[in-house]
């Protein structure tokens, strides 16, 4: 099946309609409208990173390069590609120039392994697979052309570094003069719908591996030049970024955000002792924290890293008292961001009071999204004040899954809301309702970011020969929120978490998925009603963890 005949949910005619005719839909494809910035701010740094920088000017023509280096490989406009890369230089330019040759990027972790790996990509037949060389601790090269074996649409491996297995992103174009790569991308731009697939994101998954979400063109650039607004920024802001850039928060919020405004992307990584000293020389005046730095405040470096910051964004799970205090005592603002690849973006944004800042994720991004806190399982709307499910719908929220009819009948409501699986209630405060997340519905864990599927984990467990039931709970962690602990029945002898995780390894599970602590049962307790109790399950765990 070609992408061209995959099976999207469209948005409604009169939405699109609507949409444009309000302004916020634009009529080009991504990389034009970077086009056009960079054209506009041609001298002005785009991307400073750990391992080098770019200029608008440079970024756009070395951009140029690579999409007629890979129209040379004979890769055509639609075809998927996954990218496996962490935070650097190169995940930049490999984003613009993969989207200027009209290909669609397909936003996977470099973490993930074969069991996530060879389910998404053979869902939106991936042709090519770009991978990092180098990686400590695993070989991402080798893993890329396991993966290639027997695959029936996987046709190149593409390599960031030097590894001579893959094709060297580095090569790509280099022989092509500017003017025709020029040429190439833009016939192949002007053929692109605006309102076409630009790239695919992945969901935290509720059942087996992640859905994938279908980003549009003129959405979800919308996405970012409405975040870039609400913030404020200029084309003298420079917004620091230290969580995985690959992902919806990164392109958003870090690539396409800064750069719809002519801005600069500070790009660290998740380790502060290398991104911290880089904040600083260059002068960084926006960060997005992830729940991984909550503690970022108490390094060494941090001081120094945010003198020039004037907005610290937390993102990621509750935000504990202390850290807004503390923040605030440094004499930094700070707001929350609650987001999700499948759309809505919910912030407190400048202007928006202290207790929504400090005690609420805030207001839709977009004044034409729409949010409901329906009672769990039905379409009724809950009374003011009280948790329900928050559900959307709006500019920039899809409206299916790729290729999941079955599983777009339960997430969203008849009339085209978003189930998003959190609880939530809208909260008054100096006369605006602020929606304030109260916990989730669906079972999931939420390592540092990172959304883990706890009925995934559950079966995966059962594979083991020895495991008779199972059943996974999030367990507190002061740095990344929650962990994975895994209460097992097993027979014969106690399992060490070092067999665990090595069953793990052994179903190619992406690592940050593993249980992290195991627990031994002699039967699951259940309540009244046969399901598995874990309220009970959690806390236990709470209880032995010490909070």
């Amino acid at each position: 099946m070609t992408l061209a005949q995959a099976p999207l949910v469209p948005y409604p005619e009169a939405d699109v309609r609507a949409y444009r005719e309000a302004g916020l839909w634009g009529t080009a494809p991504i990389a034009t409208e970077f086009h056009r910035v960079a054209l506009a701010h041609p001298d002005r740094e785009a991307v400073v990173a750990l391992d080098g920088r770019l200029t608008y000017r440079a970024l756009d023509e070395r951009t140029d390069r690579l999409a007629a280096g890979l129209a040379g490989l004979g890769l055509r406009p639609g075809d998927p590609v996954l990218f496996q890369v962490t935070n650097r230089l190169d995940a930049v330019v490999a984003w613009y120039g993969v989207l200027k040759a009209g290909l669609v990027p397909v936003a996977t972790l470099a973490a993930h392994r074969g069991h996530e790996i060879g389910e998404i990509s053979r869902r939106v037949g991936a042709v090519a697979h770009l991978v990092e060389a180098g990686t400590r601790g695993f070989d991402l090269v080798g893993f890329a052309e396991e993966q290639r074996a027997g695959h029936p649409t996987l046709r190149h491996v593409l390599v960031v570094g030097d590894d001579p297995r893959g094709v060297a992103l580095s090569t790509l174009g280099a022989d092509v003069d500017g003017e025709s790569a020029r040429a190439l991308v833009e016939r192949v731009q002007a053929d692109l719908e605006p309102d076409a697939v630009a790239a695919f994101q992945l969901s935290g998954g509720t059942t087996g591996v992640p859905k994938v979400i279908p980003r549009l063109h003129a959405e979800y650039w919308y996405n970012a030049v409405e975040y870039a607004r609400s913030w404020g920024w200029t084309a003298d802001t420079r917004v620091a970024h230290l969580i995985p850039i690959i992902h919806n928060a990164g392109i958003v919020c870090a690539v396409h955000g800064p750069h719809s405004v002519g801005a600069c992307l500070v790009l660290g990584t998740p380790d502060l002792d290398e991104s911290l000293p880089l904040m600083a020389p260059e002068g960084a005046t926006h960060v997005l924290l992830g729940h991984g730095h909550y503690r970022a405040a108490e390094h060494p470096d941090f001081p120094a890293a945010v003198a020039a910051v004037t907005q610290v964004v937390l993102s990621g799970s509750k935000v504990p008292p202390a850290l807004f205090d503390g923040l605030e005592d440094r004499g930094l603002w700070s707001g929350q961001l609650f987001g999700m690849g499948e759309g809505l973006f919910l912030t407190t944004r400048p202007g928006a009071p202290r207790e929504a800042r400090a005690t609420t994720v805030g207001t839709p991004l977009s004044a034409h999204d729409e949010v409901r806190i329906l009672e769990p399982g039905t379409e009724d709307e809950v009374p003011p004040g009280e948790v329900g499910e928050l559900c959307c719908r709006g500019p920039y929220t899809l409206r299916g899954y790729f290729d999941a009819p079955e599983h777009n009948a339960r997430a969203f409501t008849s009339d085209g809301f978003y189930r998003t699986g959190d609880l939530a209630a809208l909260v008054e405060i100096e006369g605006q309702r602020h929606v304030s997340i109260e916990g989730r519905i669906k079972d999931l864990i939420n390592r540092g970011g990172e959304k883990i599927n706890a009925e995934e984990v559950e079966l995966l467990l059962l594979r083991h020969p020895r495991i008779t039931g199972a059943a996974v709970v999030a367990m507190p962690d002061p740095r990344l929120g929650e962990r994975t602990c895994a209460y097992v029945v097993v027979e014969g002898p106690d399992l060490t978490l070092p067999e665990v995780q090595e069953h793990f390894a052994g179903l190619g599970v992406a690592k940050f998925k593993w249980p992290e602590r195991i627990e031994h049962l002699a039967e699951i307790p259940r309540t009244l009603v046969g399901k598995t109790d874990k309220k009970a399950l959690a806390a236990d765990i709470a209880s032995k963890v010490g909070t």
